[in-house]
């Protein structure tokens, strides 16, 4: 969400210490940075510069000399005056680091790396340990340092409507650097348990603490900065997922260099940097492997990543001479500013930055100085001890007291305590949020993106306000469902409609209660009568998506009625799943013209009595359980649904004996150059006596027009832009779909559309076609083909699209197979 996406941003770690020390390393002769320099100050303290050569020393004493060493360079020792910022400039020896990216030699940096890649089994702990468990620390705090504002008040100049200008005077860096004196931007505490067993590692949440806010928001608790560990063959920062500098295929993305040899923990270790190869260079990750000179095994990780964003991310490890491995002792995670002069967008939400330091603007914004770092440390591990992982299908799991813990408690976990800008920052924000009521907006912000606007206790549903289609005309209507504040046991929703060209009613009333708070069990039932498309695929576990507009049913007017009464269970039982299980009774009637004949006698319309289970299956998905319910924290693909429907025969006065098997699954992949390849497919299988409305029509989203332009409407997700409604039935059919999206490109300054190839192709067959009467119809017995192009989000989210059909149902006419439609993506930040 966009107030969780600001949060995560500007987190950062703020350090209790009062002398600052900051520089950069540079080479004397040709003034570029030199990157991981090792900086050590009087008393032994030892840092490596980042990849532009910059450090920062943060120290209750103050810091007097400075000892700073490079390989192929001259060591020098300098005194520290009174100054913000150091430039130290070595003279090199031999070599820099730039003469020996593609060496003649192959650098001895290679064979350490592919010793500690055959090795990985024996020194990875989620592999060779058969258990493990720790406690954790976690502190997160939005802040800036306040030395480095500059903090004066100056004159802007505006201009009058007459063309002079006046002087009025800009406070902001001076208020900026008042308030960031005295507390910090945001500030949150999290204490958790880690167990490991069977390749399952999950975090119990027992203590969480997040100024501003009674509840916190757990989108953001659950956010994964980085990965836990340095040897899975993928690693992930801030979200995305890179090739691993120590993967069995590291070498055809990374290049390597030898650059020294230090001691970490009293052991020797190879300081190993990696950068990546030039296909990679602007997107790929680069940093340090302390690799161990003894058993090859990585003591400490440097990952950084420098593009609009410079993302930092440190792994530290102790040596554990009982178990022969380094186990991870701390991680820390920092975001600054990276090279960008635009507007940027993370998870939806838009943030200002300057541009890099080679085309600077006049003046810098307090975005500039804010950065986020996030610390964790881990304690009280045992390894290799009989434990049992409850509830293991979740990987994070936050407590119902994890929010009420006192002082006491933090005191006893706490690993950094807090200063005076700590406490205030928790006083200040937590009045702040309750005079700007922030929680109340983010509420109202979260039932808004999923089409709800709270009214007290209703969330009043924005899905029935207003829509169209060629049968109801303008349907007109409200609706909603009860909210947290009448229940969180029960619930009732329900909806009522008009349409204005066939002048009926249509409406809902149903309710729940719930029975299970883990698995979010509900039992409920409901009575509707309302209309429905033909022959269309619904599966019943599918999440309500709201939508500004759905584009097919404005173009439909093939519908049938139904008056149904319906019981259900809704329930997270099952591990990684979500289903529904039902019972319902309906009366049908086709508002076409229509007759389906069996066995000689002819239904205008019918009773069906059916019993059905809806499940949607996330194998590879991670979920949180919170108290508020159960969240899919880590989307991953492919995903399955399934869906089983059986009339009862004799059940009810059931006219028909038939069975549905309906099943649908999504992949997706994404790349480090942006590009995105989704994969979707679709099948059903209808057997016995089933009528065409409960059929398959492969959702056409074509008009029967004579004009390519008069067929010029708005495209779907996943439905066959170039075939005609009601063109084609099917009781069993194959639906397939591929899309390749690229990366958006500047056309101009506001135009910046997404090149998206689709191919969509479909099998299908009708059986006992005999039994359907009044209405003509193909089947896809020969398969449908189309492909097109999209060019989405052209502006403003508006874009346009082309298809065209081809294959053995292509059409005599040219012009009959070409669809061309509009789009529109809605991008709530989600």
């Amino acid at each position: 969400m966009r107030t969780a996406a600001w949060l995560l941003l500007f987190f950062s770690l703020c350090s209790s210490a009062q002398h600052h020390v900051n520089g950069v390393v540079k080479d004397a002769v040709t003034g570029e940075p030199l990157p991981f320099a090792t900086v050590v100050d009087g008393y032994g303290t030892n840092q490596i510069a980042d990849i532009d050569g910059k450090f920062s020393f943060d120290s209750a004493m103050t810091v007097e000399a400075l000892t700073v060493s490079y390989i192929g360079y001259q060591k020098k020792e300098l005194k520290v005056k009174n100054s913000k910022f150091i430039t130290i400039l070595l003279t090199p020896e031999v070599k820099n680091l730039e003469t020996v990216v593609l060496p003649k030699k192959e650098d001895p940096a290679y064979e350490i790396i592919r010793k500690a890649i055959s090795l990985k089994k024996q020194n990875d702990p989620q592999r060779k340990l058969q258990t493990f468990q720790f406690k954790a620390y976690n502190k997160l705090i939005v802040t800036a340092n306040p030395d480095s504002i500059d903090g004066s008040i100056d004159s802007v100049f505006i201009k009058k409507s007459d063309g002079s200008q006046v002087a009025k005077a800009d406070s902001s860096a001076f208020r900026f650097k008042k308030l960031i004196s005295s507390q910090h931007l945001f500030q949150m505490e999290k204490v958790s348990d880690f167990q490991f067993k069977e390749r399952k590692l999950k975090e119990t949440v027992r203590g969480i603490r997040m100024s501003g806010f009674d509840k916190p928001i757990y989108e953001v608790v659950s956010f994964n900065l980085q990965s836990f560990s340095v040897y899975d063959s993928k690693y992930e920062l801030f979200e995305t997922k890179y090739s691993s500098p120590i993967s069995n295929d590291a070498f055809s993305d990374y290049y390597y260099h030898l650059l020294d040899t230090v001691q970490v923990g009293g052991r020797e270790t190879y300081v190993v940097y990696f950068f990546p190869k030039r296909k990679y260079r602007k997107t790929g990750l680069q940093g340090l492997l302390y690799i161990d000179t003894q058993h090859y095994a990585v003591a400490k990780a440097v990952m950084r990543l420098k593009t609009v964003l410079d993302v930092t991310a440190t792994h530290s490890f102790e040596y554990i001479p009982e178990q022969g491995i380094w186990f991870p002792t701390e991680k820390e995670f920092k975001i600054v500013k990276g090279k960008n002069d635009e507007d940027i967008k993370i998870l939806g939400e838009t943030f200002k930055f300057d541009a890099d330091d080679k085309n600077p603007r006049p003046k810098k914004q307090s975005s500039d100085f804010t950065y986020l770092l996030s610390r964790s440390w881990y304690f009280n591990r045992e390894y290799n001890q009989p434990l049992i992982i409850r509830k293991s299908s979740i990987a994070m799991e936050v407590k119902d007291d994890a929010i009420r813990r006192d002082e006491s408690f933090w005191n006893t976990f706490r690993k950094d305590s807090l200063d005076s800008r700590s406490r205030k920052t928790y006083v200040g924000l937590d009045s702040l949020a309750k005079k700007e009521q922030v929680e109340k907006k983010l509420r109202i912000g979260r039932k808004l993106i999923n089409g709800y606007i709270p009214i007290g206790p209703v969330d009043l549903d924005l899905r029935y306000l207003l829509s169209y289609n060629n049968y109801e005309g303008f349907r007109l209507g409200a609706g909603g469902i009860t909210n947290e504040r009448f229940s969180e046991k029960y619930r009732i929703e329900g909806y009522t409609a008009y349409g204005t060209k066939d002048g009926n009613f249509k409406y809902n009333l149903g309710g729940a209660v719930r029975v299970g708070k883990f698995s979010n069990s509900w039992i409920g039932g409901g009575y509707t009568d309302d209309l429905r498309e033909i022959a269309s695929t619904s599966f019943a576990i599918d999440k309500r998506v709201f939508k500004l507009y759905d584009p097919r049913p404005i173009n439909l007017s093939t519908f049938y009625t139904h008056q149904t009464w319906r019981g259900f269970i809704e329930t997270k039982i099952i591990p990684k799943t979500e289903s529904i299980w039902q019972l319902s009774r309906s009366v049908v009637e086709p508002k076409f013209d229509y007759v389906y004949r069996v066995d000689g006698k002819d239904y205008a319309a019918y009773n069906m009595t059916t019993a059905m289970v809806s499940l949607q299956w996330n194998p590879f998905s991670d979920y949180m359980q919170t108290p508020t319910g159960r969240i899919e924290i880590e989307k991953r693909y492919p995903k399955f649904t399934f869906q089983f429907t059986k009339s009862l025969p004799g059940v009810l006065d059931n006219d028909f004996n038939f069975g549905k098997i309906d099943f649908r699954t999504e992949y997706q992949k994404k790349y480090l150059s942006g590009q995105k390849t989704a994969v979707f497919v679709e099948a059903g299988y209808a057997f016995g006596d089933i009528p065409l409305t409960h059929l398959y029509n492969t959702s056409p989203n074509s008009l029967t027009k004579d004009k390519v332009l008069q067929r010029l409407t708005l495209a779907g997700k996943n439905s066959f832009e170039t075939m005609y409604f009601n063109e084609f039935f099917s009781s069993q059919y194959v639906f397939f779909q591929l899309k390749h999206g690229f990366k958006r490109v500047m056309l101009f300054k506001k135009v910046k559309p997404s090149l998206v190839l689709v191919s969509r192709m479909a099998w299908g067959n009708l059986e006992r076609p005999e039994q359907h009467l009044g209405i003509a119809y193909k089947t896809l017995d020969r398969g449908y083909f189309e492909s097109g192009i999209e060019l989405n989000q052209i502006f403003k989210g508006f874009g346009l699209s082309g298809f065209y059909r081809y294959g053995p149902n292509q059409l005599p006419r040219f012009e009959d197979n070409i669809s061309i439609k509009l789009s529109f993506i809605l991008d709530l930040g989600i």
